[in-house]
């Protein structure tokens, strides 16, 4: 029997000095809304359904549109492929019949400008591509564009003329969803390398694509992350040893995003997600309970850490009885334990949740935890 253990700390001290540490701050984050286009442009790529389905609810909560994820799934297809983008639009449309069903009525936005009947192509895409990349490539000598010469047609009139000229997104919304796309897979560093170039011609800067980094790091994964750092820093022209030397870094709190009612009974927000810069390292974030609100059944690959931080707690590990968590309380939860923890029914309660991913999986969700069950 994998047996939950409750653990009086000091951490909880150590925890509370790190957050006083002082650094430079800037204001020059990403949006709410850019940093959700992320994590569906990342899994979409990837082909995981499983979280593309949170990250959809989450962007909608965030304030993206109905439209406006439609466009991040039909500009995946480009560097992606029909097949992801398929299985996401399918996943997305489960998804809003579902948040229909919960009486959630989310936001259409604008419809794509229509093509005038007059569009030339060939003109418009070789413009737009000379924008994107800051000088004009419309004449090219040598490389792929010479060597297949209908590739280069096909990206100049159609990726560069018939979709960038749908305006659902603006192009620095593009160019965010496709090294999200890049990051997301192997072997693109390449054209991940050319496309963070591309962004920061559109308009994001340093400190807006390091931002992007570690929201791929707090919402996607830590080999994401990591994929995209390293591009960065060479692009940057900035050393292995000089990444090793940067400086304390501080991610700032956030909008707190809706646990999924799919995993969560009760009213549930997350919020304060971080990650470790190491890959395969852990990753977390604070979670708050409302009395009563619990998680489903569920495991860790690697085991779990939550440190209790305000209000009063409920834990159980599955044919054990349910153990009560009080601030300054760490819960520490065994690798593949079935177990489920929340809030008291007289209280709310936040945690700190802290895991590790085995194969980019951290979590798996079982049923819910039905009142029976909660018993308080």
């Amino acid at each position: 029997m994998k047996t939950i253990k409750r653990i009086i700390p000091t951490l909880v001290v150590a925890v509370g000095c790190m957050v006083n540490i002082g650094v430079a701050e800037t204001n020059e984050t990403l949006s709410a809304k850019q940093k959700n286009i992320i994590p569906i442009a990342a899994f979409t790529a990837s082909g995981n359904m499983s979280k593309l389905e949170t990250a959809l609810s989450e962007g909608m909560d965030a304030g993206l549109t109905v439209n406006e994820i439609k466009e991040i799934l039909i500009h995946t297809y480009a560097y992606a492929g029909f097949p992801r983008a398929l299985n996401g639009i399918n996943t997305y449309m489960a998804v809003l019949d579902k948040r229909k069903e919960q009486g959630i009525n989310d936001k259409t936005g604008k419809e794509a400008t229509p093509v005038p009947s007059d569009f030339d192509r060939s003109a418009y895409g070789h413009k737009i591509r000379n924008s994107l990349v800051g000088r004009d490539v419309s004449k090219p000598t040598s490389g792929y564009p010479v060597f297949t010469p209908i590739i280069d047609q096909f990206l100049v009139e159609h990726l560069f003329a018939d979709i960038f000229y749908r305006d659902v997104l603006t192009h620095q919304e593009r160019e965010l969803v496709t090294i999200s796309i890049l990051a997301a897979m192997t072997g693109t560093e390449a054209q991940l390398k050319t496309h963070l170039r591309i962004s920061m011609n559109m308009g994001l800067s340093k400190a807006q694509l390091e931002d992007y980094v570690a929201t791929l790091g707090q919402k996607v994964s830590a080999e994401s992350a990591e994929r995209a750092h390293a591009t960065l820093n060479d692009l940057l022209g900035i050393s292995p040893l000089a990444n090793q030397m940067k400086s304390v870094k501080v991610i700032r709190k956030g909008q707190p995003t809706k646990g999924s009612a799919d995993y969560f009974t009760g009213h549930v927000t997350v919020e304060s997600r971080f990650s470790s810069e190491i890959p395969n390292s852990y990753s977390g974030g604070i979670v708050n309970f409302e009395a009563r609100a619990r998680t489903a059944w569920h495991t860790h690959p690697l085991g779990q850490t939550l440190i209790v931080i305000s209000g009063r707690g409920l834990v159980q590990s599955e044919g054990e009885v349910v153990q009560e968590i009080m601030p300054g309380d760490v819960v520490w939860i065994p690798a593949n334990a079935r177990h489920w923890h929340g809030a008291a029914s007289n209280s709310p309660m936040s945690h700190v949740a802290i895991s590790a991913p085995r194969n980019d999986l951290t979590v798996e969700w079982m049923e819910h935890v039905n009142d029976e069950q909660y018993g308080k």
